[in-house]
């Protein structure tokens, strides 16, 4: 007696293996999800098609399109952790480093953290690892760059998302 289920689950396997090989990370970043999902989800869709189940795969066809095609935009809505690096050149009356990190708690950014260089005991480079949450196509520079580049005794302001 044959199983019937034995070609499908072997199909969906593959397709597994293979999605699993667009899935990539680097560092904290993970991507090709979506198209491990979409590789497994269209082969479902294609085994509804072939096992005869056609008003099925219709459904799954237009409810996959509809994920698809609404879900980016869904998730730029929502906030997610954003993390820069911003570097702060000062003459030798600058700011202190607890004024700088007051200005950045009053954006509600927090500091992970952070490195300072010294020339003459005068504090001269501040560098700080900032982390803060944004909506997903919150992308552009923050305004209070401009305001921190025109505080007196700065002389850089360097920002790297």
């Amino acid at each position: 007696m044959m199983d019937l289920m034995r070609l499908p689950l072997g199909i969906l396997t593959g397709m597994g293996f293979i999605g699993g090989g667009a899935i990539l990370r680097k560092g904290d970043l993970v991507l090709g999800v979506t198209t491990a999902a979409t590789l497994w989800f269209v082969t479902v869709v294609g085994l509804c098609f072939g096992g005869g189940q056609l008003g099925l795969g219709i459904v799954a066809t237009v409810v996959g399109i509809f994920v698809i095609w609404m879900l980016p935009w869904v998730e730029n809505l929502l906030p997610r952790d954003r993390h820069a690096l911003l570097v702060l050149t000062s003459t030798a009356n600058g700011p202190s480093e607890a004024a700088v990190r007051n200005n950045l708690s009053a954006e509600n950014l927090k500091i992970v953290s952070t490195s300072k260089r010294y020339e003459e005991h005068v504090l001269r480079e501040l560098r700080l690892e900032v982390q803060w949450r944004a909506r997903g196509d919150a992308d552009g520079t923050p305004r209070f760059l401009e305001r921190l580049a025109q505080v007196e005794g700065i002389e850089k302001v360097e920002w790297t998302p």
